[in-house]
């Protein structure tokens, strides 16, 4: 479809059956937090087991992002649109169905690899709506990865209270039938010839090496341990190995997995550094701010918040996004994208700071968590827009694949180093995190926010320079 026949009505319909197919997977990311504890007492599982019902669907997911991703660069994007919502949906299945943790932790590794849906996403906005559309189109997409990711902590508390956890599945199960069937309907692009070749080597390797970084991540408390450097020493070498395979198959004009020259742009660098260290600084509030508000005010500190209440207090953060970022879409165009990036880091280093100072406080911290949704929601907006800024129609898939992963590997980071801060020092008499603990990560946040302001500057376009920022 493009600018001269779309109508209002179609491009409002494809735009819903994008956000719906996004939102479906980004849902997932958080889903299942609220429901761990339940899910540990209802299948007997032990604490750390519980814990891979949350890992398996990281490290899978960074898996199916850049594979999906490339390969609808090369087959059609609605064709691997469709591939991923199945793959989506046959995860749900299989997990609303688990008797047992395991199958729970494998239903969840093959969510993860439906992935695909966010680079997809971006490639078929570029294929679907009038070139003047696009940044706003991609603003709200990307909003919508970020607000799934919040109302994934905000929903199932009542879920969960009304029909236990098997009902955020079949939820979930629903919602990518419905997206899948939107696609099907309101998604009209033209055949895509195949073009190029699996390059099966570079997905083994990359998926090698992120499993194995993911892994160790997931284990940095022991970082040290012989099983932890084996994790690492496998990753780079994997990396190693990825980067030669995909060095000599494009020597000989052949299609790797990455094209290593498109990644070695200047904004594309620095929207990828950008990304990591958002993701290390941003995942703090999404982990860390339920664990304070639920934390029993007996200890001294918290608010005894349920569930339900703990999402509630996140709430502000997914209504400021879902507004913040279709309007970078509108106002990146005229600052310029990296303008916008830095301004968006710097309003989440602001609710950062404001968590560290009002961490006592209920409505400090909401507002804080506004605040922050502000930043994210701009952040998104702007680094999917970068990119795709920067990279031909062809590329699209692949290079905001990789944002989309540099940014899940700095959240894993993140998320570990504030758990690990949290917990470094417990109270004695309980064994509950030092209040302190939660100011120092929130903290370290905000200063990781400010830090990604000043790695965006990287990519902004030298005087005299023709920008696409």
């Amino acid at each position: 479809m493009n600018s001269s026949r779309s109508t209002p009505r179609s491009t409002t319909m494809a735009f819903a059956a994008l956000l719906l197919s996004v939102l479906s997977f980004s849902l997932l990311q958080t889903f299942v937090v609220p429901a761990l504890p339940e899910l540990q007492a209802d299948l007997g599982a032990h604490a750390t087991a519980a814990s891979w019902v949350i890992s398996a669907f990281l490290v899978s997911s960074s898996v199916g992002t850049v594979i999906l991703g490339r390969l609808g660069d090369m087959f059609g994007r609605k064709r691997l649109m469709l591939v991923s919502l199945g793959i989506l949906g046959l995860g749900s299945l299989l997990a609303a169905l688990s008797g047992s943790v395991g199958v729970l932790i494998a239903a969840r590794a093959i969510q993860g690899l439906g992935a695909g849906t966010f680079p997809l996403a971006f490639g078929l906005v570029r294929e679907t709506f009038p070139r003047e559309q696009v940044p706003v189109v991609i603003g709200t997409i990307s909003a919508v990865f970020g607000i799934g990711f919040g109302l994934g902590l905000v929903l199932p508390g009542p879920l969960i209270d009304a029909f236990g956890w098997p009902a955020l599945f079949w939820a979930s199960l629903v919602l990518v039938l419905v997206a899948g069937a939107a696609v099907i309907a309101f998604i009209h692009v033209p055949a895509q010839p195949v073009s190029g070749r699996i390059d099966w080597a570079g997905a083994a390797l990359l998926s090698i090496a992120l499993v194995a970084l993911l892994l160790a991540t997931s284990q940095v408390r022991a970082w040290g341990a012989v099983p932890v450097t084996v994790l690492v020493v496998v990753a780079a070498a994997s990396f190693a190995a990825f980067l030669f395979v995909q060095t000599r198959l494009s020597a000989r004009s052949r299609v790797p997995l990455m094209n290593l020259r498109v990644l070695r742009r200047r904004p594309i660098v620095a929207a990828n550094l950008t990304a990591a260290i958002i993701g290390f600084g941003m995942y703090g509030a999404f982990t860390l701010v339920p664990q304070l508000v639920q934390t029993p005010t007996g200890v001294g500190y918290g608010f005894g918040a349920s569930t339900t209440q703990a999402g509630l207090y996140l709430l502000p953060m997914a209504v400021t996004m879902l507004f913040t970022g279709p309007l970078a879409g509108r106002i990146g165009p005229r600052l310029g994208w990296t303008t916008t990036l830095v301004l968006a880091c710097l309003f989440g280093a602001a609710g950062f700071a404001f968590l560290a100072i009002g961490r006592d406080t209920a409505w400090a911290i909401a507002s804080g968590a506004g605040i922050i949704g502000i930043g994210i929601g701009f952040a998104f907006s702007a680094l999917a827009n970068v990119v795709v800024a920067a990279v031909e129609p062809h590329e699209t898939g692949e290079a905001t694949a990789v944002n989309t992963i540099v940014r899940t590997i700095g959240g894993a980071f993140g998320a570990q180093a504030a758990a690990a801060i949290v917990t470094s020092a417990p109270l004695a008499s309980t064994g509950i995190p030092d209040p302190v603990g939660y100011t120092i990560a929130f903290t370290v946040s905000a200063i990781a926010l400010a830090a990604a302001a000043l790695a965006a500057l990287i990519g902004k376009p030298q005087a005299g320079a023709a920008t696409a920022q």
